[in-house]
């Protein structure tokens, strides 16, 4: 596989969790949010759940960090099989969750974005040099001592200062082990005379 960077890619896949964002708003959340009870008979809800939102804060905030997280792919020149990675850890985000079946119902795009955080973060620490080698390392220590403050382990859905819903911090955690985890999957499959 080639390692060419695929900013156009890593765009596309933002802005189709974005676009499902916004078109989930107006839809009925239940019929679309992760539940752990219907995840063997309607598992298409590992990727419907990025569309509910539970406020307008919650898919403001969202919105903004999937602008963020495409920028990040696009700075750092991700390729092709990372924006692959990026796509699997979607659904593999909210399979995570079962981990937590106290979480009865999830929807929103924090986790996915997480996983799209982790999985360019891996990129530039494997396989840059110098400054932006060190840029992969800082994001990927940031985000770990990011989730390790919010105490994913803790209560499944979390309320937070400044925040109009509870938040479920084990899906950032899923998310970013995903990415991570898919991440390195694709770093395997690229050639290393790239």
């Amino acid at each position: 596989m080639s390692a060419a960077p695929a900013p156009r890619a890593w765009l596309a896949l933002t802005l189709l969790l974005a676009l499902a964002a916004l078109g989930g708003w107006w839809l009925p959340r239940t019929a679309l949010d992760w539940q752990p009870g219907l995840a063997a008979r309607e598992p298409w809800r590992a990727l419907s759940a990025v569309a509910v939102h539970y406020s307008a804060l919650h898919l403001a905030a969202n919105l903004a960090g999937a602008a963020l997280v495409g920028a990040l792919g696009v700075v750092a020149r991700v390729p092709r099989p990372i924006v692959l990675a990026w796509l699997v850890a979607w659904p593999l985000t909210q399979f995570g969750l079962l981990l937590r079946p106290d979480l009865l119902h999830y929807g929103g795009l924090s986790g996915v974005l997480h996983a799209g955080v982790a999985a360019a973060a891996l990129w530039l620490l494997a396989r840059e040099r110098g400054r932006r080698q060190l840029i992969g390392a800082a994001v990927l220590a940031a985000l770990l001592i990011k989730i390790l403050g919010e105490s994913p382990w803790g209560p499944a859905l979390q309320q937070r200062a400044g925040w109009d819903i509870a938040v479920a911090p084990f899906a950032h955690a899923s998310g970013a082990v995903c990415g991570l985890l898919c991440a390195r999957l694709a770093l395997l499959l690229i050639r290393h005379d790239d």
